[in-house]
């Protein structure tokens, strides 16, 4: 990649595009705090990163209001750092929050464990600005929310990868921060024992925040990232409560009565530290790590044991936000090349889209891209996703490649 740009202002990127798309024509690669960089096929050799890093003001915090108006580059953790002194926060988990911008994670569409209960940033962002391929810039939203006729920008925009426009600044809905976090941390014989023991939360009288699983070596991992003791020799069903302390004493000693009916072989209720710690791994947990490759599945709830056995089978690290179909995986260090991790990949990939999910491939050895398949099947959207991003980026300068391979395969 070539020098990267970094605008000051919306107008001097809005430039920057214009000119590029009228003259060279040089695929853009918009940056933040580069947590996803590893995402996706190759780029061109001449990508121009445009790092987003000067675009890190509070436009607006009109506090009472519970939304906030920022520019894309601003830190996760800054934002919740300002937005904590007002007793407020953005109810999104996102990994690496020292590091990621709020447009890379909005652009990412990233979330974690407490997406059960406070949803994704398609609930958050209201209000949008971007510069599309062709250097024009547009707003949508705003403060308040309204009923409009058209494409929804907002969430049309979260999730793109920055291949339909840069992002360059957002307006939120933000949430009370809760006084206290618990969590119950439940062993079971095997996989298929806590299948019964989710579908009962999903009735239960209290109101988990997250419904987390994992199979040993992902419990292994997070217990070692979180530095407790833990039990981590079976599978683990992990669930976290918020709210003030009696609402969540309650609510941890009712989940240990309720979980108590299907048979755990150990439960385990942390003091707040401790908890603190194991739900921040949980949420890194997703991160790209040091491991060969790293997966990302969708599918029907109803569906997920079937595949973290599988999984399991095949010697993975996976954790589930198990009411939400949603599976990260970790391949083995043992696991060396990309035909190996083909191998491995193939029949998880079949059994989620049977059942109408996907798997893609978040981060692996930049040399096994070309070799790999990284986003299954094409779905039934795609050739309207296409006309989007042919609407938006003309000249196709945008992450040009991004998200398909470009030669021959």
């Amino acid at each position: 990649m070539t020098d990267d740009f970094e605008p000051a202002t919306a107008a001097e990127l809005s430039r920057y595009v214009e000119e590029n798309a009228r003259s060279d024509r040089r695929s853009l690669n918009s940056v933040g705090g580069r947590t996803a960089l590893h995402f996706g096929y190759p780029l061109p050799a001449n990508t121009v990163p445009v790092d987003l890093k000067r675009l890190n003001r509070i436009v607006d915090y009109p506090a009472r209001d519970m939304t906030i108006t920022v520019e894309s580059g601003i830190r996760v953790s800054e934002l919740q750092r300002i937005l904590g002194e007002e007793n407020q926060r953005l109810a999104v988990d996102v990994a690496q929050a020292h590091r990621a911008t709020i447009g890379g994670a909005i652009a990412t569409n990233t979330s974690g464990p407490a997406r059960f209960a406070n949803g994704t940033f398609r609930d958050y962002v209201i209000g949008i600005s971007a510069v599309d391929g062709a250097g024009r810039l547009f707003s949508a939203g705003g403060r308040v929310v309204k009923n409009v006729a058209g494409y929804d920008m907002c969430k049309l925009l979260v999730g793109s990868l920055g291949t339909l426009a840069i992002i360059t600044q957002v307006t939120l809905k933000l949430r009370p921060k809760p006084a206290t976090c618990r969590l119950v941390w439940a062993s079971f014989r095997d996989l298929p024992a806590i299948d019964p023991a989710v579908e009962g939360l999903l009735s239960s009288e209290t109101r988990p925040t997250a419904v987390e699983v994992l199979n040993s070596k992902a419990a292994r991992q997070v217990r070692s990232e979180a530095k407790h003791d833990l039990p981590i020799e079976n599978p683990v069903l992990c669930v976290t409560c918020e709210g003030s302390e009696t609402e969540t004493r309650w609510q941890i000693e009712r989940l240990q009565s309720e979980l108590s009916k299907y048979g755990p072989l150990q439960q385990a209720v942390p003091d707040a530290p401790a908890t603190e710690a194991i739900v921040s791994a949980l949420v890194e947990y997703q991160a790209a790590s040091d491991d060969p490759l790293t997966f990302q599945a969708g599918l029907p709830p109803s569906r997920l044991t079937e595949f973290m056995v599988a999984a399991n089978d095949a010697g993975i690290a996976v954790q589930a936000h198990a009411a939400n179909g949603v599976v990260i995986g970790h391949l083995p260090d043992s696991c060396t090349r990309a035909d190996e991790s083909a191998v491995r990949l193939a029949p998880l990939r079949a059994l989620a889209e049977r059942h109408g999910g996907a798997l893609v491939v978040w981060n692996c050895d930049p040399n096994w891209k070309n070799e790999l398949d990284l986003f299954g099947a094409p779905r039934g959207e795609s050739e309207l996703n296409d006309g989007i991003r042919k609407a938006l980026d003309p000249h196709q300068i945008l992450n040009t490649g991004l998200l398909r391979q470009t030669s021959a395969r």
